[in-house]
């Protein structure tokens, strides 16, 4: 007869129970940019709502910004380093693919043993994230997930680019998932279409590129890095025509009405696909909507916890809030979840 295997005690209901960010110290006015691009501050505004955004320093890096955040995450949760059984890292700039910038966290934050993985799921990488650390939380594999979402994007900008180089900006935040007396998280609305990914994506893989950094050593030109490259049409018709399915079907899971949202915390992708969500979701004046992009720029799998932290910090919107977030860009993939909003350090 076969052994018996156990199996770990499913926990009913999960929740956030802390939330922290890192905003890189410098901030990049649009000033800094218009000439490189042949642009305007009132066109940048225009087109995507932004009027500055955050670059890393050489001392703000993907693993330290994470441990920043974690910190603050950990403190408004009010646990200890020893208290996390997973970490889970959502980014997509990191420069190497190994090890994972999650193990490196853990260990900079003084865990031991402790399981950790990344997550490259584009500027959905967040929610991507969030539902994994759910899930284990659910299923009695963790009883404490840190998740995380961080980039480094200006390290990957080509800053004479007119389609990019105005949007993309750094930063990161964190969360922790645990378990809760009622449910905070509601079940993960996903999905993807590799179909599309030409309207974003990195021009060259590290590979070609490793080996023209090696064929620069013999004589040949000294080649670009890869650079993220995006056909910004193609990513507005996509996010204003399917996007609302994506809502809808993250509230009909939840079982939440719009009507019953406090706060909309969309990927803070541009201030247009934002609005044209706002009218097709017909949600109610009294709905916060999150503009974090207006300061911050576009951080991919950083914006959303980054947003939620804004919409918090300012008093707009509150712990224990019902918010809808929704994470979606490169793949193209999307993923949003109802929740409740936790407390920030």
């Amino acid at each position: 007869m076969p052994a018996q295997i156990a199996t770990a005690s499913p926990v009913t209901n999960t929740a956030l129970l802390g939330l922290g960010v890192y905003r890189p110290k410098r901030v990049v006015p649009n000033s800094e940019i218009v000439d490189r691009i042949d642009s305007s501050d009132e066109w940048i505004r225009t087109r995507s709502g932004i009027t500055a955004r955050r670059w890393s320093g050489d001392d703000e890096t993907i693993v330290s910004m994470s441990v920043a955040a974690a910190k603050d995450a950990l403190a408004a949760a009010g646990l200890a380093a020893d208290q996390i059984d997973a970490v889970v890292l959502a980014t997509s700039s990191q420069m190497v693919l190994g090890p994972s910038a999650g193990a490196v966290v853990a260990t900079e934050l003084g865990m031991h043993d402790t399981a950790a993985y990344d997550v490259s799921a584009g500027c959905a990488g967040f929610c991507y994230a969030l539902g994994n650390a759910a899930s284990l939380v659910r299923a009695g594999q963790a009883r404490h997930v840190l998740v995380i979402g961080v980039e480094r994007l200006s390290d990957l900008l080509d800053q004479s680019d007119r389609t990019c180089a105005f949007i993309f900006a750094d930063g990161a935040g964190a969360v922790v998932v645990g378990p809760s007396d009622v449910e905070g998280i509601g079940p993960v609305a996903w999905g993807s279409d590799g179909s599309q990914t030409a309207a974003i994506k990195q021009d060259k893989d590290f590979m070609t590129f490793f080996n023209e950094v090696a064929a620069s050593a013999d004589g040949a030109p000294v080649p670009e890095r890869p650079y993220i490259r995006m056909n910004g049409p193609a990513v507005f018709r996509w996010a204003v025509t399917f996007l609302e399915k994506a809502c809808r079907a993250a509230l009909e899971k939840a079982g939440v009405a719009a009507e019953d949202l406090d706060a909309f915390v969309p990927h803070q992708a541009n201030s247009r696909i934002t609005d044209a969500l706002i009218r097709t979701l017909d949600l109610p004046e009294r709905v916060v909507v999150a503009r974090d992009i207006v300061e911050s720029g576009n951080t991919s799998a950083a914006s959303i916890p980054m947003a939620m932290e804004e919409i918090i910090r300012s008093g707009a919107s509150k712990p224990g809030d019902t918010a809808l977030l929704l994470g979606f860009g490169a793949g193209l993939a999307y993923a949003g979840q109802v929740v409740t909003l936790p407390p920030i350090a």
